[in-house]
């Protein structure tokens, strides 16, 4: 009787992660979580502005494909350059794969010359089952008005190979160069490819 209680209760949250998974046009779901440098920061208080979210783990082969290249840093570039608030988010769980101190976090920022706004710490990952992030790298564009844009992959090659880059769409790039010409965008949702995020 305890096994059938347990797996109804287990059964009934996977339920209501699948209902409460967040849609593209729907308002993007609120978060507060502290940076590596110790700093609290709110969905909310970026209202105004593109935000794009980026789940990470530097040991995913497929994150070190996209940062091992640049491509990762350049689309932090251009978009942090044109006032978009980029935040990677860290979900792996402590003694996982791709958990990171503040200093650990701050350390691979610099050697990696990631130009991310800020790296979100989410060890109990509250945020990332919030956003049904599944893989590393899981990506997802907030517009001014708060809504979800667009969420996915980053591009259209699903590989760890850094040269099929040049040949691929990026998805990320689309969705923010269209929105950003007040265009709709064409492809709000992809499938994300990589990495398990390593929740516990």
């Amino acid at each position: 009787m305890k096994t059938i209680a347990k797996s109804a209760v287990v059964l009934l949250s996977i339920i209501g992660t699948a209902l409460a998974a967040p849609q593209t046009g729907q308002p993007a779901p609120e978060f507060t979580l502290t940076d590596s440098n110790g700093k609290s920061h709110k969905l909310s208080d970026f209202k105004g502005k593109f935000v794009v979210l980026e789940w990470l783990n530097h040991g995913c082969p497929f994150v070190v494909k996209h940062y091992g290249s640049g491509n990762m840093q350049g689309l932090q570039k251009e978009f942090t350059g044109k006032d978009v608030v980029w935040l990677s988010i860290v979900s792996s769980a402590p003694g996982k794969q791709g958990h990171m101190s503040p200093e650990d976090a701050n350390k691979a920022k610099e050697e990696k010359g990631s130009a991310s706004t800020a790296v979100l710490l989410d060890e109990d990952g509250t945020v990332g089952r919030l956003y049904d992030a599944k893989v590393t790298p899981h990506m997802f564009v907030v517009d001014p008005e708060g809504t979800l844009i667009y969420m996915g992959a980053v591009d259209d090659v699903k590989s760890t190979d850094a040269a099929d880059i040049a040949g691929a769409k990026n998805y990320v790039k689309q969705a923010l160069d269209e929105a950003m010409a007040g265009k709709p965008v064409s492809e709000p949702t992809t499938t994300a490819y990589g990495c398990p995020v390593k929740y516990n």
